[in-house]
Parts: C-alpha cells; structure tokens; sequence
C-alpha cells in the first residue's frame, strides 16, 4: 500500500520534539512492503492546507496520523490539541483509510476515535499491529479480531500485546537537521515499560509495567548514525527513567566511552538510583545535565503522589550533581491529593537548600482515565462518570485549590531559578524563542545560570 505517515503534534514549547513514534513505524512497514511518505506539521504555516497538498499528491491508499498528546498539560492556561487532529483527520477522510495512534491517542483511544471520525484506532505500540491491520484491510479480514483496534462503531477492542523486542528507528522520512536546530537536540529511547507507580503516571498505561530494554549494541549503532549521518552533538535520552535499571544505564554508558562517541545528552533520572560511580560514568559518557521528577519537597506529598524515593534521596542525588559539577533540574508538581499551604513552602524551603540549576514547576494535576489518581478524583466528587476527559481536566487538592496559583508565584518570583509555565513565571513564548538564538544544546533551563535575568511576572508587565 501506499502509506502517508502525518505527525500531528505541533507544539514547540519548550522545543519541538522529534517524531519518533512514526520513526519507529518506519522500518517494520517498509519490510512488510509498503511505500512510505511522511508530513511533519510541526513547522507547517498552514497545517491543514498542508495536509490536502500531501493527500492529492501522494494519493495514498491509508493515513496514518500520529497524536503525541492530547495538550499542553498546563494548568491554568491550558489549550487542548483535539481540534486540530479533528481538522486533519477531515481533510483526508474520504480520500484514504484514516488510521490513528500515538501515545496520546492511546489514553482515550474510543474517545478520540469518534470524536475525530477516523476509520480506524491503534492502541499501545504499532510496530507489529499497524502491519498487520493494513494486511487485514487488503484481504476483507476482520479489524475488530486484531489486539489494539478500535473501530468506530465499538466501544470495547481487544486488550493491546506489548513488543518483546523494541527495533531501531528509521528517520530518513523526517528532518533531523531541523529539530536540532530548532530545538537544541536529537531524541532517543533506549526502554520501554515502567515498575513504578507514581498516581498520575500514564507511563505503565501505555508500555505496561514490565520493562523492556534495547539490546546494547543497538542503540550504540542508532547513536552512531546520529553523530555520523546527521551531525548530532546532543541527544536527551526520552526513557521514563534513564538509571534504572542501574546495571542497563552503566553498560550503555560504559559502551558509548568505548565507542568514542563526541555527543552531549541528558536524561530524566531517578535520585532513588544514582551512585557517585554511575554519576561518574555518565559523565564520562556525555552527560552535562540531569533532570529529577521529584514532583515534591514534603515527605507526605512524595507518599500522596507515589513516587519510589524519600526526600533524603533526594537531597543526596543533588548534593552529588553538585560535587560533580553537573547541572541538574528538579521538576516540581503541586496541587497533588494531600497538597496543603505548608507541602507547598516545604518543596520551596528544600529548593533552596538544594540550589539546583533550575526549578520547573506545574500547578495541577492532569487527570487521565485508569490513573490512580482518576480513582481519588472520583471519590472526591472533583470529577464524576460523566467528565468528559477528553478536554483538560486537572485535580488540585480542594484545601489549597483557590490559593495555589498565587502562593507558587508569589514564592517563585523571590528565586531566580524557578519557572512556572503555567503561571508565566520567568518564561514566556516569546522568552523561550530569544533563548533560541543563543543556539543552545540541551534543555533551556540550563541557560538560567547564564542570562542572570530578573524576576518579574511576564503577565504584569504585560498589563
């Protein structure tokens, strides 16, 4: 068949992300024999023309739309990406089968299926399914037979089958150069599955909670040919959790050392699995920077929100980041089940004795259906049966709801290291787009130290 991959996702704050869902896609439907074209809306003026242009020169027999997320996960100013998915499925409904996944289609996948009128819905990993739905609709087989596709008239489908082996990525249909530009980095996954059980986590709803890791050597070879074919020097290594398994995160860098790879990265880590060796190592590997999902500074809070590590751990992670020289993010996420005006200040008091390079803070909590936290909004009344979960929807514990907004800005504004998206506290579109010109590898929030700016509230000064 011939086969138009679209990338749906076009949010470039903090920087545009690298469509490696689709890239994934790529190999196993070339050797299942289909022709292969892609559209990348990310940088696309007019998306939807853009859409209709690639439908009637490409005339493919199927579409495949990709959806990474379902918003900005951003609360108060929050803004739903539904719209636009339903503006691109129009614009090629009736003129090719209309497939969708992506890890956002995934969390509401009946949902969103007909709310966007697509023929077809893939859930979890597409690598083996989507091969096999499209040789299914080439021989009048049964869709509704296959784990992981929704149609439109159901409201169930069979339960999806985890990969045993996760492949390679192919990303010649899509421009790397660009993204790097553009955004400072390449991505890369090394695992797939998460053990831990944070409430608000879609992680294990997504790639189930048994972990699966690439083979070694593979990612060694995708590395290769980022530094070779398209001139990376930096990659962030997208894996939930970078350090666990601790012994997986010492082999791979201990094979990058022995590659001799010249590329920066950086990586979400667990301060529940960091040693001064395995820090080292890192290093040695690349790393100049690490980011936490510490969520919390007040032992109750990390409890209520079910991460896997005590403040102390925390506390120890970071002072080893500083004896290591090594810039490091603690992200933080307030208005959790239990969040009160004193959790609050005590995540604020263990910043400040922490000092990390940056401080990235969220105010509320997305709610998605099959979270443990869903379950805690429901029996709170905060959301019933009928929410429609499809438009953001955030829990912020009732106690502390009308006051969070302005007791983080209020805190935040006083230290020059933290951000609030949300609140527009030291970031703002226009801020993130003037950082760009600095043409910084890695994560923005490394540049803090640098721009020694002051701290005032965008939208006051605005007013």
């Amino acid at each position: 068949m011939k086969l138009l991959l679209i990338s749906a996702n076009r949010e470039r704050s903090p920087y545009p992300v690298f469509p490696i869902g689709l890239a994934f896609l790529a190999e196993p439907l070339k050797q299942a024999g289909h022709q292969l074209a892609a559209l990348d809306l990310c940088f696309e003026t007019d998306p939807i023309a853009a859409v209709a242009d690639a439908v009637a020169d490409q005339r493919p027999d199927a579409v495949v739309i990709s959806l990474r997320n379902l918003d900005n996960v951003t609360w108060p100013e929050s803004v739903s990406y539904l719209s636009s998915l339903r503006e691109v499925v129009a614009a090629c409904r009736g003129k090719a089968t209309v497939i969708l996944g992506g890890s956002g289609y995934s969390l509401m996948p009946v949902e969103i299926l007909a709310h966007c009128g697509a023929d077809f819905g893939l859930v979890g990993e597409g690598e083996q399914l989507l091969p096999r739905l499209l040789d299914c609709l080439g021989t009048d087989g049964d869709p509704a037979a296959l784990p992981g596709v929704v149609l439109p008239d159901r409201s169930s489908f069979l339960p999806p089958q985890p990969l045993e082996a996760i492949g390679s990525p192919d990303r010649q249909l899509f421009d790397v150069a660009r993204y790097l530009k553009e955004g400072g980095m390449a991505n890369l996954q090394t695992k797939r599955g998460c053990p831990f059980s944070c409430v608000y986590c879609t992680y294990p709803l997504l790639e189930g909670q048994r972990m699966r890791l690439r083979p070694v050597a593979e990612i060694i070879a995708e590395l290769q040919g980022l530094v070779t074919d398209h001139g990376v020097d930096y990659v962030y290594f997208v894996d939930d959790i970078f350090n666990y398994p601790p012994r997986f995160a010492e082999q791979l860098c201990q094979a990058v050392i022995a590659a001799g790879l010249k590329v920066n990265w950086s990586a979400f880590i667990n301060p529940g699995f960091i040693t001064p060796q395995l820090l080292e190592l890192m290093q040695r590997a690349g790393c100049d920077a690490v980011e936490f999902g510490t969520e919390s500074g007040a032992p109750a809070m990390l409890k209520s929100l079910g991460k896997s590590f005590s403040v102390d751990q925390v506390r120890s992670a970071s002072q080893l980041c500083h004896a290591a020289g090594l810039d490091f993010a603690h992200y933080m996420l307030f208005g959790g089940p239990g969040e009160t005006e004193q959790t609050v200040l005590e995540s604020f008091r263990l910043m400040d004795e922490l000092v990390p390079t940056a401080v990235i803070a969220m105010t509320g909590i997305r709610i998605y259906p099959g979270t443990q936290l869903a379950q805690t909004a429901l029996a709170e009344g905060i959301i019933t049966e009928q929410t429609d979960l499809l438009q953001p929807v955030f829990y912020l514990a009732p106690v502390i709801r009308d006051q969070l907004a302005e007791l983080v800005t209020v805190e935040a504004m006083q230290r020059k290291n933290w951000i609030v998206p949300g609140l527009e506290v030291n970031v703002s579109p226009a801020m993130l787009e003037a950082m760009r010109i600095f043409k910084v590898r890695g994560p923005l929030w490394k540049m803090i130290k640098r721009l020694g700016r002051s701290h005032q509230h965008p939208l006051a000064a605005a007013s």
